[in-house]
């Protein structure tokens, strides 16, 4: 069935993570703008469905995977009786494609063949182009251009209350330039060292900056915080664990400039305009970086995945992951803050 120009009703599939939902919200808002009468649902995981509440002219239907098949079941009956022109299948995980099994849709678009892992590719019957080396962002965007979208520069609205907005004013007041260091990732791999986090943290207050740790409250992000603070000659400002995600949103968007590795928070910076020092070891910066901010990451991934895989960056597979529990050891103190200094000189 071929995709049709005009789309009344458009079912969406991205449950994860923070980060790629927020590469997603881009993808939605500029369908939105093409197709400005479509109905969009969007299938989305449970710490996702609570950063996007209010995302303007989107239903969100929560599927929690925590539930197992009773998480199906009630999915499946949440979207009984319905059926929506397209269903866009933005997720390769076995689990997102069988939870498809229970949307209606004539026509069910997922990822190229290349991309279309863990079987995905059976599970729709229209896929989206092929890309050489695209940023996942990009990847998203070619989702809208199934469906005639031809302007795919990335906005974002994204939906903040003002009680968030007041509770970020109280914490960095107008005019106060503040360094956010969200330090941890959702893997400890992916964690720069603490000591080095904290000479940063000394560099930033020496410039006049105040310095805020955020975070989740998973046992990981309080005890990284607390040996950050360890370390630190300065006095840093702790809120790890101790706000929602839209109060971390809006508290992003007042930062002047945020320190995070691979990690959902550096792509919630992104969305607020703020600029992103990005530290990355394991997976390719050019695929998940800060979409806006690429050119400050620092990074180590090409000296590990060269020698992991015994070839030029060129010739290795687009995408491929650097393996190893200490690779981030190789980002310096130096490089870091050479990228602070570059990423504050041009947007301060």
């Amino acid at each position: 069935m071929p995709i049709p120009s005009k789309v009344n009703s458009i079912c969406i599939m991205r449950l994860s993570a923070i980060g790629d939902v927020c590469h997603a919200v881009a993808m939605v808002q500029a369908l939105q703008k093409h197709h400005p009468d479509a109905a969009i649902t969007w299938v989305v995981g449970k710490i996702e469905a609570s950063l996007l509440a209010g995302l303007e002219g989107v239903e969100l239907v929560v599927f929690d995977k925590r539930q197992g098949w009773e998480g199906y079941k009630a999915l499946w009956r949440t979207l009984k009786g319905r059926r929506f022109d397209v269903l866009l299948h933005m997720q390769v995980a076995l689990r997102a494609s069988v939870a498809t099994l229970g949307i209606r849709a004539k026509v069910k678009i997922g990822f190229d063949k290349a991309r279309a892992k863990e079987g995905q590719w059976l599970f729709t019957n229209h896929r989206i182009a092929p890309q050489a080396s695209p940023h996942v962002l990009d990847g998203f965007m070619n989702f809208a251009r199934q469906l005639g979208v031809t302007d795919t520069t990335p906005h974002w609205r994204m939906p903040v209350d003002e009680e968030h907005h007041q509770f970020a004013a109280r914490q960095i007041p107008d005019g106060q330039r503040t360094l956010v260091i969200c330090a941890a990732a959702s893997k400890a791999e992916r964690n720069w060292l603490p000591e080095r986090y904290a000479a940063v943290a000394d560099h930033a207050t020496s410039l006049g900056m105040t310095v805020m740790l955020c975070g989740g409250p998973a046992p990981l992000e309080l005890s990284l915080a607390d040996a950050i603070q360890q370390h630190a000659k300065a006095d840093l400002v702790n809120l790890v664990g101790q706000t929602s995600l839209k109060q971390l949103l809006a508290l992003l968007r007042r930062a002047t400039l945020v320190l995070a590795p691979d990690t959902g928070p550096a792509h919630m910076a992104v969305t607020q305009g703020t600029p992103v020092v990005g530290l990355y070891a394991h997976s390719n910066p050019a695929r998940t970086g800060p979409y806006l901010y690429r050119q400050w990451v620092a990074s180590c991934y090409q000296q590990h995945v060269e020698q992991q895989q015994q070839a030029p960056l060129a010739q290795i597979p687009f995408g491929t992951r650097a393996k190893g529990a200490d690779l981030m050891a190789d980002i310096g103190v130096d490089a870091v803050i050479e990228q602070v200094n570059g990423a504050l000189e041009a947007y301060t």
